[in-house]
């Protein structure tokens, strides 16, 4: 804006310099450019108040578009915490012996009806969609430690590796998570860690979220999760080995876009997490 009000200055300066007999066309000519510069100058401000916050572009457009409009919630509520804060306040306190369950993650979370999949349970959805493991990390005192669930479980980190919230590194995500657990340890919650699923590009609106997310770096989340909850007392729970097909990705009949499960998906997924589940609460503390 500076730079547009300086230019103005400058001009109308060279502008004024002009002594024309007055009433001559020439003294009309310097009013309308006086008039002319004023106004480019007014609309070059203008636009640069009006214009959006810029982005970083990640090479992807889907995915620039999608963070460009998350822009509001990076700045103003990076974990949003609003989305469960009046349901985490009418939450009463766990009964006696009730195994209450948090399911923290992003979308594939967010999209689970989970009292469809295990009725009568008392399992709560403290899924986002869109979220990354430092989100979640934000918002885990309020959407799990102060919940007092005796067991957590957690499906993160495709976000991550696609860059929802910038370039991440897999050690970056892995410690979040270990972050996770050792934050649940210190609340006495047991934590059930699951593997990131795969992927597929079956269908051209799938192919932009395959590319974004690596076979490599997905097994290798997957294999750091394995063995971080055999040598610290967490769960593994392996859905990846029950939703890959003998491609390595995501199987077609379980997924409609290549990312997130539909019915059938969570139909398969459903008992893998209440095994998972049933072991985390029969283990030690």
């Amino acid at each position: 804006m500076g730079c547009e009000l300086q230019c103005g200055v400058d001009v109308l300066a060279r502008v004024a310099k002009i002594r024309p007999a007055r009433g001559s066309i020439s003294a009309m000519r310097r009013r309308v450019m006086i008039c002319a510069v004023l106004i480019l100058c007014g609309l070059s401000a203008l636009a640069q108040q009006s214009a959006p916050p810029a982005i970083p572009s990640t090479g992807h457009h889907d995915l620039d578009q999608y963070r460009a409009s998350r822009i509001a919630i990076y700045t103003d509520d990076f974990g949003e915490l609003k989305r469960y804060r009046e349901a985490d306040a009418a939450l009463a306190p766990p009964a006696a012996g009730e195994n209450r369950v948090v399911f923290l993650g992003d979308s594939i979370t967010d999209y689970w009806k989970l009292a469809d999949y295990f009725p009568g349970k008392p399992y709560i959805n403290r899924g986002i969609d869109g979220q990354t493991t430092p989100q979640m990390l934000a918002r885990f005192r309020e959407d799990v430690i102060a919940l007092r669930p005796r067991v957590l479980v957690v499906l993160a980190g495709t976000n991550d590796v696609a860059g929802v919230t910038g370039p991440t590194r897999n050690g970056e995500i892995e410690a979040n998570y270990a972050s996770m657990a050792e934050l649940a340890r210190l609340h006495h919650i047991r934590v059930v860690f699951a593997s990131l699923l795969p992927v597929n590009n079956y269908t051209e609106d799938a192919k932009e979220s395959f590319a974004l997310r690596p076979r490599e770096r997905i097994l290798a989340l997957n294999a750091w999760l394995k063995d971080y909850c055999a040598n610290n007392g967490c769960v593994y729970l392996d859905y990846f080995s029950a939703v890959v097909d003998d491609k390595g990705m995501l199987r077609r009949d379980l997924s409609d876009e290549g990312l997130h499960p539909n019915a059938s998906g969570y139909k398969t997924m459903a008992p893998l997490a209440e095994k998972a589940i049933a072991r985390a609460i029969a283990s030690k503390p």
